[in-house]
C-alpha cells in the first residue's frame, strides 16, 4: 500500500481496542499469539485474525523460529500516522492561540469600558 492507502490502513487497524492492546502488549518485546493471547478475553483464532489486520497494514511482522512464530512491532508506519496528525495539532494550536489573543482583547475592551462607566457614575 502506498501513502494515502497505507495511512488509511493504519489508522483502521488502530481503530479496534484490542488492537491497540496487541501493539501495546508488541511494545514490551516480541511474543508469540499464545502470549498475546494471555491477557486477552478472547480466543487465539481471534487474536490471530487481529494479527492479520495489523500485519496488512504493516503495524507488525511475523517471523518464525521452528514451530513458534512471533510478531514484531514495526513502528514506521505509526511514526508516518503521528506525523499526519502533527500537521492537524500544529492548526489546532495556531487556532486556539489566535482564539485566546481574540478573548484577551475582548476582556480589556470590557474592562476598559467597564473602568469608563465607573468614572461616569463618580462624576454624577
Amino acid at each position: 500500500m502506498a501513502g494515502t492507502d497505507q495511512l488509511s490502513a493504519v489508522f483502521s487497524a488502530l481503530a479496534d481496542p484490542t488492537r491497540r492492546a496487541i501493539l501495546a502488549e508488541l511494545a514490551e518485546g516480541d511474543a508469540t499469539v499464545t502470549e498475546l493471547t494471555a491477557p486477552l478475553s478472547i480466543s487465539m483464532p481471534a487474536v490471530s485474525r487481529h494479527l492479520k489486520v495489523l500485519e496488512r497494514a504493516a503495524l507488525i511482522s511475523r517471523s518464525r523460529s521452528g514451530k513458534w512464530r512471533a510478531s514484531h512491532l514495526e513502528a514506521a508506519p505509526l511514526r508516518e500516522a503521528a506525523d499526519w496528525i502533527e500537521r492537524y495539532r500544529r492548526f489546532w494550536d495556531s487556532s486556539l492561540t489566535r482564539l485566546d489573543a481574540h478573548l484577551a482583547a475582548m476582556q480589556a475592551t470590557e474592562r476598559a469600558s467597564d473602568q469608563m462607566t465607573d468614572d461616569t457614575r463618580k462624576r454624577e
